[in-house]
């Protein structure tokens, strides 16, 4: 029978490393997912624009149901996309004002460096 020194698996992984690890990839995501909100947005205001210009110069009325529900039904879907992407406190949130007062002085500081 031969004798193996047989070491147990040793992970230097610390749990601080793997929680910035964690952080790095939950903050890759929410990118992905702000950049595919930013896609949709685009390619949402060159089709409208598009859409809207080919029955207005085709004579087409502009103020119709039928020329703007595209648009409006589109942005429906696109505001549910922006929700999902930043949350419904995005206007106000928790703590709006504390981020606010931090950029306004991060500005001032910046310009005055």
């Amino acid at each position: 029978m031969k004798n193996t020194d047989i070491q147990p698996y040793e992970d230097n992984f610390s749990k601080q490393e793997f929680l910035k690890e964690e952080a790095y990839y939950r903050a890759k995501e929410k990118v992905k997912k702000i950049v595919g909100f930013y896609w949709h947005l685009a390619v949402y205001i060159v089709i409208n624009i598009l859409i809207i210009l080919v029955i207005v110069l085709n004579g087409g009325p502009l103020w119709h149901f039928g020329t703007l529900s595209t648009p409006l039904f589109w942005g429906v879907g696109l505001l549910f996309h922006f929700l999902g992407v930043f949350g419904p406190r995005v206007f106000f949130g928790k703590d709006w004002e504390q981020r606010k007062i931090k950029e306004f002085m991060d500005k001032e500081e910046s310009m005055w460096e």
